[in-house]
């Protein structure tokens, strides 16, 4: 049997390992899959920055200049990983925010300047947010003849506009037109969810990849023994826990889950857990002692070592969507609950591909966005009512199936044959 010809790959984005949660996980993965398939990849990105919003140790003393770091695989593949200084902010605003974005669009062209005069990369596969990152893509692509692929994560303008983000008319036409630029001069362009596919197909007429985030479920599993996990993480055993895991910002609505803590407080056996970091969770520390809560608990980052574990402690998941971004956001850290077989109760309104997906597939429990009683009730349901093994059995199987590493990669790594 003749042998797959190994493909260069350059990819553009900022986010990338050892950030552990969001888009840089998914990123690392990607890239480190195609690496132990054989290809030379080189990967042009930050200093991990997220989800803390500063340069993580032990990058922080070279944070200011560029670096590189090169592994090398068994199967001959190659990971070269260019990192490229960028301004971060530690309290990120919407100005902010473009700020950063366009910091690293321009230290990653300086970067990319001595690639253009090197040999040929087949591919170039950006990563939205930001979505100006398709420039850089655009601009290899033309320069050298490489094939592009245009990664969406996040449909950010749509989501800046829609959460009153940005406001200017004239902002929004530039994004716009750039956003159209991407699309008009791109091979490929992919998402992660029906719903974000649908709304790019109206604007890009490109052939459309769905190329959802994954999830490890050989790392993540379920685990029977709840007592000694609750033990292991300083709970009683008759403790139920409601966990949100993930990025605490201040768009999020994360507030709700603190009502819902005040309102259920009668009930000693629920206990609320916010883990996790981000700019808003010092805010969300001041109004939970104001509101005096004495059932919710914040927690770190978990290391990734334990991190299995600590998603197999909590008896209910909580995944806070906004009504308008449900359509917009998968949330990643949906799949790792899933992988686990845990109990997620999620806010999605009827309308969107998420509130269709988890009912079709009858994986979670879902409640209105934006609906503080509506999520009341479904945390009180749930707790009530404990005999949800299908519901965690048919998660746990929608993610053996569908969200695994190795049945979602081999589809982008046939693109790149086609």
């Amino acid at each position: 049997m003749e042998a797959i010809k190994t493909k260069r790959i350059l990819f553009v984005g900022y986010n990338f390992s050892p950030e552990l949660t969001g888009i840089g996980k998914y990123s690392g993965e990607m890239m480190n899959w195609l690496a132990e398939k054989g290809h030379h990849c080189t990967v042009l990105t930050a200093y991990p920055y997220y989800p803390y919003w500063k340069v993580q140790e032990p990058y922080r003393k070279n944070r200011f200049w560029y670096k590189t770091e090169v592994k090398k695989y068994e199967s001959g593949g190659q990971l070269e990983v260019l990192r490229c200084p960028m301004y971060v902010p530690e309290n990120p605003s919407g100005l902010k925010r473009m700020l950063l974005d366009t910091s690293f669009s321009a230290a990653a062209l300086g970067r990319m300047f001595p690639l253009l005069f090197g040999k040929k990369y087949d591919w170039v596969i950006s990563v939205a947010p930001s979505f100006q990152f398709g420039l850089l893509g655009v601009l290899y692509k033309k320069l050298r003849g490489a094939k592009h692929l245009h990664h969406i994560q996040d449909l950010q303008i749509e989501a800046a506009q829609d959460l009153g983000l940005i406001q200017s008319p004239k902002l929004l036409k530039i994004l716009y037109g750039t956003e159209r630029y991407i699309f008009k001069n791109t091979d490929i362009v992919s998402s992660i969810s029906d719903g974000m596919i649908s709304r790019v197909a109206k604007k890009a007429k490109k052939p459309l990849l769905f190329f959802p985030n994954w999830t490890e479920t050989n790392k993540f599993f379920p685990i029977a023994d709840k007592a000694s996990l609750k033990a292991q993480f300083g709970f009683k055993v008759t403790d139920w826990v409601v966990l949100y895991s993930g990025a605490i910002g201040e768009k999020q609505g994360l507030e709700a889950i603190l009502h819902s803590a005040k309102a259920l407080g009668s009930y000693h056996q629920v206990q609320f857990v916010i883990c996790g970091t981000g700019p808003y969770k010092e805010k969300l520390r001041h109004i939970a002692k104001e509101m005096q809560l004495d059932n919710l608990r914040f927690m770190p980052l978990q290391p990734k070592e334990d991190f299995n574990a600590f998603l197999n402690m909590a008896d209910l998941h909580l995944v806070i969507q906004k009504e308008k971004a449900s359509d917009l956001v998968m949330p990643s850290k949906l799949t790792t609950i899933l992988a686990v077989g845990g109990l997620a109760l999620i806010t999605a309104n009827q309308a969107s591909s998420l509130h269709k997906m988890v009912s079709k597939y009858k994986m979670g429990l879902l409640v209105d966005a934006e609906n503080q009683q509506a999520l009341n009730e479904g945390i009180l349901k749930a707790f009530q009512n404990q005999e949800n093994m299908h519901v965690k059995q048919a998660a746990r199987t929608y993610a053996e199936q569908y969200l695994a590493i190795d049945e979602i990669m081999p589809a982008l790594e046939k693109e790149m044959y086609v």
